[in-house]
């Protein structure tokens, strides 16, 4: 099997449902038929208490934080693999939450992610790495790891400050380790029918034309699917968002060149 289209989903603005995102993109590449690797990176364990892991969360070292900051355990990140009906899940720690400072102390603080994904098992099509709300070393081994971000984003208007931070941040990554970060696309979620919304959506393919501009419409089942533990495939797949979802994942597919099985139906 050749390597796995690697993707990091990532806004350092919090509270746009980054999560929310990640898990259902994963559950639409499940339904696809792929085999996926979820990445939890964030400290704060959103996707990992989602999932239905909140043990792994609370459980005693080696954890991602070990893999991340102490190379002789990197190969443990194969160890922290746990299987959920829609995908493989590498759970976040509480110890990620001190991450950080020893990440800047690393010579190559911003590449352990990478270098432990290397020792995955050659099974999965798609990795996805839920990125922390905000910029900092685990956002940039999130990055690194991917070289492919897929944006989520609020229909209003403190989003365009959010992108450009986030912009200025990729610029200077691959300026720093001479590596080029393809967008993906970018995922209005959670969009109201208000006038706001309109125009930012208008903004967001006017300022985006070069790649697709997915519209994720606000339904209370996002969240009854998170409580459940599952992504709104698992859920309810009668949702008429499940076909926003779906066609994030043919275009993915088509983007990485990445036939897909037959649909999980």
């Amino acid at each position: 099997m050749s390597k796995p289209a690697i993707i990091a989903v990532s806004n350092q603005k919090g509270g746009v449902g980054k999560t929310t995102v990640s898990i259902n993109v994963a559950g639409a590449l499940h339904q696809r038929g792929h085999n996926v690797l979820f990445v939890d990176l964030d400290p704060q364990g959103a996707a990992t208490e989602g999932l239905g892991f909140s043990d792994a969360y609370d459980a005693a070292p080696p954890s991602l934080f070990e893999v991340l900051t102490e190379p002789e355990h990197r190969e443990s990140i194969t160890d922290l693999i746990v299987s959920h009906e829609e995908m493989d899940v590498v759970p976040s720690n509480i110890d990620m939450t001190v991450a950080e400072p020893e990440l800047t102390l690393s010579r190559r603080g911003g590449e352990q992610l990478a270098l432990a994904l290397e020792c995955v098992p050659d099974q999965y099509e798609y990795i996805i790495i839920d990125c922390p709300p905000y910029l900092g070393y685990l956002t940039d081994n999130g990055l690194y790891a991917a070289q492919n971000v897929l944006i989520p984003a609020f229909a209003e208007s403190t989003s365009k400050r959010a992108l450009e931070l986030l912009f200025d941040h990729i610029e200077t990554l691959e300026l720093d380790y001479e590596i080029t970060i393809d967008e993906c696309g970018v995922v209005a979620n959670r969009v109201e029918a208000t006038n706001e919304a309109t125009e930012m959506m208008q903004w967001f393919n006017e300022a985006f034309p070069d790649v697709p501009v997915w519209e994720v419409r606000k339904r209370v089942a996002f969240q009854r699917a998170f409580s459940a533990g599952q992504s709104i495939f698992g859920y309810k797949p009668e949702l008429d968002m499940t076909e926003v979802f779906l066609d994030i994942a043919a275009t993915l597919d088509a983007q990485f060149d990445i036939e897909a099985p037959e649909v999980v139906r």
